[in-house]
């Protein structure tokens, strides 16, 4: 069933407001769920609304565990030159693999690699 500008966009407000879901408004109205959005787009842009709701993707990166670094410059103060080249060396490391999206943890044999991002970087 075809609908002029007018219904599209009171269909599309009843969606935005929340007084039925866009399946609600296919059942309704005998259109399709994709159909129904559209609607509710088409009167969001035409009202220059923002989206109703924001998809945030962490991609695992919430749920990672910092490796343990000196609290404070005492720590520093207390390595010796040796200690400190080593500690800069790993930040390092840690910094290049957080970039390419996973983390390491533990070392030797209980090695254990964490990714974040699920595809591959290649």
């Amino acid at each position: 069933m075809k609908y002029t500008k007018e219904q599209r966009l009171n269909i599309g407000k009843r969606i935005y407001d929340g007084e039925l879901s866009r399946y609600e408004a296919a059942e309704e109205y005998g259109i399709s769920d994709q159909t129904a959005r559209d609607y509710m787009r088409l009167y969001r842009d035409v009202n220059n609304l923002p989206p109703k709701y924001v998809r945030q993707h962490t991609y695992g990166i919430a749920k990672a565990k910092p490796t343990p670094a000196p609290e404070g410059i005492e720590d520093y103060e207390s390595m010796t030159k040796e200690e400190l080249i080593d500690a800069l060396i790993m930040a390092r490391i840690n910094e290049a693999r957080l970039k390419k999206g996973y983390m390491v943890e533990g070392v030797g044999a209980e090695k254990k690699v964490i990714r974040f991002v699920k595809k591959n970087t290649k």
